[in-house]
């Protein structure tokens, strides 16, 4: 592993490139942050050239780096990155399973079922629960059951693996791409994750990890645990701050 940063992460601090900063500072390796800022990325940033010719899809997060021969490589999208991240850099099996194997394939599982489902379905609800003009009680009915189903799911996974991981008995990028997501639960619907006591107590766990506690606050302080103390009305009350310029933004992407 070249001790160069060759990577360059484009993120802001919200969950999905949370995994990313997460993932770097599990395998110990040096990298560059180029902060997008959401109220500047609602508006401009994301949809510049420079960095539409990095992720042509105008999100984040996105990773810069060179391959062995010095070629520039850009990624996008989180779970392709966690993916290239562990092929590339992860000799050791840190946070990941050796290609083939039984836990592999679990991780894998896992790892998709973050990015086609749990990350979906909770972000609907973040959506029309913090972030929606007006009420939408059918929306916000089904993308809140679903975020409660699937961390059903995810709370008897947990409650089965004696070494509470997801997969195995190591940590893995399966873990590492759904953390990020559970710290936002009452952001989402969820009132009380006492609800999920093995997501609960796997949360916290996993917090006392160097890695995890130094990647979260990248670029920026990490404010989701925070912000599942807050009362109803006052998180209610941030969530429509910023809906004015998530709302300028969907003007935007339907232009």
């Amino acid at each position: 592993m070249s001790a160069e940063n060759t990577i360059t992460l484009y993120c802001e601090g919200t969950p999905n490139p949370l995994k990313i900063s997460i993932a770097l500072e599990e395998l110990g390796l040096k990298y560059n942050v180029r902060t997008l800022i959401p109220k500047i990325a609602a508006t401009t940033s994301h949809k510049e050239e420079w960095f539409l010719a990095i992720n042509p899809n105008g999100r984040i997060p996105a990773i810069v780096d060179t391959d062995e021969h010095g070629n520039e490589l850009k990624i996008w999208e989180s779970g392709a990155i966690l993916q290239y991240l562990v092929e590339r850099y992860d000799k050791d099996y840190k946070i990941s399973y050796p290609r083939g194997t039984k836990e592999y394939w679990q991780m894998t599982s896992w790892l998709f079922w973050q990015v086609s489902g749990l990350g979906p379905m909770q972000g609907q609800a973040n959506h029309f629960e913090m972030s929606a003009f007006g009420d939408y009680p059918y929306a916000l009915s089904r993308y809140v059951n679903e975020t409660r189903r699937l961390y059903r799911t995810m709370d008897k996974a947990l409650a089965e693996n004696p070494s509470g991981y997801l997969v195995g008995d190591h940590l893995s990028i399966a873990d590492i791409a759904i953390w990020p997501w559970t710290t936002a639960y009452k952001y989402s619907g969820l009132s009380q994750i006492d609800e999920f006591p093995h997501v609960k107590n796997w949360m916290y766990r996993l917090l006392e990890r160097p890695g995890f506690e130094k990647g979260r606050n990248v670029p920026s302080p990490h404010i989701y645990l925070q912000l599942n103390e807050l009362p109803d009305e006052e998180l209610k009350k941030l969530g429509r701050e910023r809906s004015v310029w998530i709302q300028e933004a969907m003007k935007r992407d339907a232009e």
